[in-house]
Formats: structure tokens, C-alpha cells, sequence
């Protein structure tokens, strides 16, 4: 336990919402299961939202918040044209700097870092951790799946794909994979303009997976991974001879408290609403903390809620609100639902009012939902969300990909079908809730103590003692 007490994990990740959340989740859960000391570093920008101060050091007894600075430390918009290569060497040049201050400054004080481990394409955390002589490991929060593309995309598959680029149902299959069509693919790898915003992104994912090629000539490359052993054992398995993949997904949890949220909860009373509905009866609606929802997507949503007339609970943000869109709220003429800007999602996808959620798929809120059971309607945008939905609806079994017109909207039609094939009496609907069910008790087992994420992590810290 001495031993225990004196490691000093850093844990590095990005200002966004979907990279703080599941970052901070198992930085709370290494603090509480191993007694390690914990400093937790995002930007600035997004320290500062988190905890609406400016102080920079901040600490809540189990983790010590201490911020970077990217070079943004107000923020920018965050727009397509603005990641260019130029964008990404500021940030590096700056990131890098700041951190290895922090470091150096920890060291200073008594409490030297033992091991950083940093989120997706966060590269020059690794220059950091060299330059210390620190141990980095890597923090892959998507699924397995989706890490086994990028490699095997990586290792072999880029000049297949690149053939046939065009070809969107041309199937790719990659070793431990179900088979893939051109389609299902991250949209990263599907880049054919590398001097594009996706093109710079795909390249620092090149760069990341290099990375970790050259660790693996010193010793094999530790890699823990946001996901359940038990949901990816074929993946997992598919790259283990290159690579020590460690899944340690965690179960969610409910929580009342703000801390590490960007956003300001919602003050509607939505969880008493809840109460107030049957069980299995609301559909969720969410598409996370970065999409934009098109004008025609909601007036689509609107048409297709009202036709359904299901209960139903939608997080849509004030910047994602059309002037000349009505969306009728429950107490209104015809009201079913309620309308909210942010919220706490565990808590409402644990509710047992809620039997469904249509969602984009970030990996979060997918991994959140298979958690507690709840099936889905899947409506990707990009990134890994195609591939997510993918999964849920063929491997997983437990939701179904909602089809879309020739600009990528739902229309209110087809969300009553998706609906009503998830939530109906039918035997695809009996189908779908018995497999999230399914995949719920696995994930229970696998996150609970003495379960495989429990064990993989116990081991990983043993790793890093010796």
C-alpha cells in the first residue's frame, strides 16, 4: 500500500466535454480504488467553465485540477476552417510548454508525476513524459472497435480503402472486425482532401499510432481503453500481440454534482417529470455537446415526436435553437414533452421512465446507454458515431440506424418507424430491450469489484509500481 500511496498519475485531456467526462471518471475511480494521488489537467478555457473560477489550482480531497494553457485560454470558435496545420503546432507548441512546467513544477513540491496519461491525439503529451523520463500511457476513450480500425488501417488496409474509397458499400475485413462497409468506417480514414480539417485530424491520429510503433520496439505499448472486456473480446484480441490493450470501462454513475461539466445544468425539474411517466415510456433525445442539430432536423424531430405521441425529453442548447421552429412543450395545445438545455444524462438514462434514447452516438453517450440498458435510435454525424451505430445495431443488437435523406436528416416519418420498431409490442422490439438488458448485466458484472475492468485496472497499476 506505501508503494501504492506514492504514485502520482497526471492525467491529460482536451477542452472538450467528451473527453473531460470520461477522463475524469476514471481519474476518480484510480484515486478511490488504488490511493494514488491524482492531478487532473484540461485547459484553461475549460478549467475555468468547469469550476467558474479562475483559480488554477483547485482540489476536491481525492483530485488535485490543475490547468494547461493551449495558447486559447478564452476559448475559440470551433468552426471546420479554423484546424489547420498551423492551428494544431500552436496548440502543440503551447500545450506542450505549459505542461512541462506543470511537471517540473509538481516535481518541485514534493510530488513528482509517475505516469501521464493522456487522451486521443494529445501526441505532444508523449514529448512531455520523454522529456521527464515519465512513463505515458494512453487513454483510448472510444470503443475497441474503432481502435482497431485506425490500426489495422494503419497496419495494411490504408491502400484498400483508399481504392475504393467511393464505394460505400464496399465491405473491409479487418481482423477481429465484423465485416465493415466503406460507409461504416470512422470518417477520418475516409478523408480524400488531406489538406482538409479532417485530413490535418487523420494525420495526428497517424502520428499517434507511430507512437505508439515506437514504444513497442522498447517494450510492448499500454493502452487503456474506455471500454468492457467482455462487449469486445474479439477486438481486443485482434491487436494483443502488438499492443497490451487494457479495457477498463466503468460503470456510470448518477450524479447531482456539477464538477467536470462545461455546461450549466438545466434548472426545469426534469427528473420529477420523469416520475411522472410510465415505465419504458420516454424517449430521450440528445446529440451531445458538439453537434448542431440543422434547422430541418428539428422541424423533422418536431413532426416525427408529435405523430408519435410519445413522452419525451430533449436536450437541445439555446445556440441550437431556430428563430420560426415551435417546439411544444408539454402544457402547451398537443405538449408531450419537455425541452431542456443540458442535463445530467446518467441520471435520466437510469430512470425507469425512460425506453429509448435517439442519439448521435458519441461513444459516451452509447457506452452510457448499453450501461443502463437503454436501446437506441442511432443517428450519426461523424467521427466514430457511424461506426458506433453500427455496432449497436449489428453486433450488439440492442437499437436500430435511422435512414436519412440525401443532406443527412431524419425525417418525421422515419423517426415514428424507429420508434415504434425499438419501443413497440413487436418481436424486433422485444428483440432489441432484451439484448440492452443483456449488455446491461454484462457491463455490471465487468465494472463492479472483482469484475474485469476492476482486475485490468488493479493489474495496470501494479504495472506502473514495479
Amino acid at each position: 500500500m506505501a508503494d501504492k500511496q506514492r504514485l502520482h498519475f497526471l492525467f491529460i485531456t482536451s477542452s472538450h466535454q467528451g473527453h473531460i467526462s470520461p477522463t475524469l471518471h476514471l481519474a476518480r475511480h484510480l484515486a478511490t480504488s488504488t490511493g494514488a494521488a491524482i492531478t487532473f489537467s484540461t485547459t484553461v478555457f475549460a478549467h475555468r467553465r468547469m469550476f467558474s473560477s479562475t483559480q488554477d489550482l483547485i482540489t476536491d480531497g481525492l483530485i488535485t485540477f490543475i490547468p494547461y494553457s493551449d495558447g486559447y485560454d478564452d476559448g475559440f470558435k470551433s468552426e471546420p476552417s479554423i484546424f489547420t496545420d498551423k492551428f494544431h503546432s500552436y496548440v502543440r507548441t503551447n500545450s506542450k510548454r505549459s505542461v512541462s512546467e506543470l511537471v517540473g513544477n509538481l516535481a518541485g513540491r514534493g510530488q513528482p508525476v509517475t505516469c501521464i496519461i493522456y487522451t486521443i491525439v494529445l501526441n505532444w503529451a508523449v514529448e512531455v513524459a520523454r522529456e521527464h523520463g515519465i512513463p505515458p500511457v494512453l487513454y483510448w476513450i472510444q470503443t475497441g472497435s474503432v481502435f482497431a480500425t485506425y490500426y489495422h488501417f494503419f497496419h495494411g488496409f490504408e491502400s484498400l480503402i483508399k481504392a475504393h474509397i467511393n464505394d460505400l458499400s464496399f465491405t473491409v475485413s479487418f481482423p477481429g472486425l465484423q465485416p465493415l462497409q466503406i460507409k461504416d468506417l470512422p470518417s477520418f480514414v475516409r478523408v480524400t482532401n488531406y489538406d482538409s480539417a479532417d485530413g490535418s485530424i487523420l494525420c495526428l491520429f497517424r502520428e499517434m499510432f507511430e507512437i505508439l510503433d515506437e514504444e513497442k520496439e522498447r517494450m510492448k505499448a499500454m493502452v487503456l481503453m474506455n471500454t468492457f472486456q467482455e462487449w469486445e473480446i474479439d477486438v481486443v484480441a485482434s491487436f494483443s500481440a502488438e499492443l497490451e490493450a487494457i479495457p477498463v470501462g466503468l460503470l456510470p454513475k448518477e450524479t447531482n454534482s456539477g464538477a467536470g461539466y462545461l455546461f450549466k445544468e438545466d434548472e426545469k425539474k426534469y427528473m420529477e417529470w420523469l416520475d411522472t411517466k410510465e415505465d419504458g415510456s420516454v424517449v430521450y433525445i440528445s446529440f451531445g455537446t458538439m453537434a448542431v442539430m440543422k434547422k430541418d432536423q428539428i422541424k423533422e424531430m418536431v413532426k416525427g415526436l408529435k405523430k408519435s405521441k410519445k413522452a419525451y425529453l430533449w436536450v437541445l442548447r439555446n445556440d441550437n435553437r431556430e428563430e420560426g421552429v415551435e417546439i411544444i412543450e408539454e402544457g402547451d395545445q398537443d405538449g408531450n414533452g419537455m425541452v431542456v438545455e443540458w442535463c445530467s444524462q446518467v441520471r435520466v438514462l437510469a430512470h425507469k421512465a425512460v425506453g429509448c434514447i435517439v442519439t448521435h452516438c458519441g461513444w459516451n453517450s452509447t457506452l452510457e446507454s448499453l450501461a443502463c440498458g437503454v436501446p437506441m435510435v442511432c443517428v450519426p454525424q461523424w467521427s466514430d458515431q457511424g461506426m458506433n451505430a453500427k455496432l449497436v445495431e449489428s453486433l450488439w443488437g440492442c437499437g436500430v440506424r435511422s435512414e436519412v435523406d440525401g443532406d443527412g436528416v431524419v425525417k418525421g416519418e422515419e423517426l415514428v418507424r424507429c420508434l415504434e420498431l425499438v419501443m413497440g409490442d413487436g418481436e424486433k422490439g422485444v428483440e432489441i430491450r432484451t439484448k440492452a438488458k443483456m449488455w446491461k448485466e454484462k457491463a455490471l458484472v465487468a465494472g463492479s469489484e472483482g469484475g474485469s475492468s476492476d482486475l485490468n485496472l488493479r493489474a495496470f497499476v501494479r504495472k506502473i509500481s514495479d
